[in-house]
């Protein structure tokens, strides 16, 4: 049967629709991850905790930096998603397609994981200079304002960076991000078999869009948990602040 069968899609399309879900999630989630990244960089370095719950870091951004300030660092996330989650899902989706079963069959879960564990860690690496930008420019509002690097978009941050501190500092903290990609993959394909197996197994669900949700959420809950330590580090190696400070 030719290869154009009905349901083939070729791996550049896996690429651009993977990239494309990515940032449009991004426009959505940006004030969330721009809070996420606030909290974890409170209290950092011996400075103050300034935000004691995401109500009261929220409620302060808006306050502080208008509406607009929750979506300071979107044009970065959007080049993250552009980077990262392009180069990932279409990694882990060709991988998938070459280590088949010689009956057609997918990969064992063992080896998903592994699949998913490289996907993740050669997508991290493409994306640092992305996550690096996005870290400095939702972290800029907590500085004083004769320290705050102001940078317009991801692009004049990227110039910034490479001009005033050098080319490799784009991929500072590279370690810390590939460790959390590493374990952010192996916590998604691991919690969400295994959550849409236990869901299946009850008489309230069968395989359709609920309980690919519901596997979903808790595959998401799970994985949170399980990088936090990780991303924690990341964030404050990628700031340039706290105990990587330049």
């Amino acid at each position: 049967m030719s290869e154009k069968k009905r349901g083939y899609i070729p791996n550049y399309a896996r690429f651009i629709m993977g990239g494309s879900a990515g940032m449009g999630a991004t426009v959505f989630v940006q004030p969330l991850d721009l809070v996420k990244n606030r909290m974890q960089m409170s209290g950092v370095g011996g400075s103050t905790k300034t935000h004691t719950s995401t109500f009261h870091a929220i409620t302060s951004i808006l306050r502080q930096e208008g509406v607009f300030g929750v979506y300071n660092g979107l044009s970065a996330g959007l080049l993250r998603q552009a980077t990262y989650t392009t180069t990932r899902l279409g990694v882990y989706t060709s991988l998938m397609e070459k280590f088949k079963r010689p009956d057609g069959s997918p990969p064992s879960f063992l080896l998903k994981c592994a699949l998913g564990m490289a996907a993740g860690a050669i997508g991290s690496f493409i994306g640092t200079p992305a996550e690096i930008s996005l870290i400095r420019m939702t972290s800029d509002g907590r500085l004083p304002l004769e320290q705050r690097r102001n940078y317009t978009s991801v692009f004049n941050a990227l110039y910034r960076i490479t001009k005033e501190e050098g080319l490799l500092t784009l991929w500072r903290g590279c370690g810390p991000t590939v460790t959390r990609a590493v374990v952010v993959n192996a916590a998604q394909l691991a919690t969400y078999s295994q959550a849409k197996q236990a869901l299946l197994s009850t008489s309230y669900f069968r395989d359709d869009l609920l309980c690919h949700f519901g596997a979903s959420m808790i595959s998401g809950l799970a994985t949170t948990l399980a990088s936090m330590p990780v991303d924690i580090a990341k964030t404050s190696r990628d700031s340039g602040l706290g105990f990587a400070s330049s």
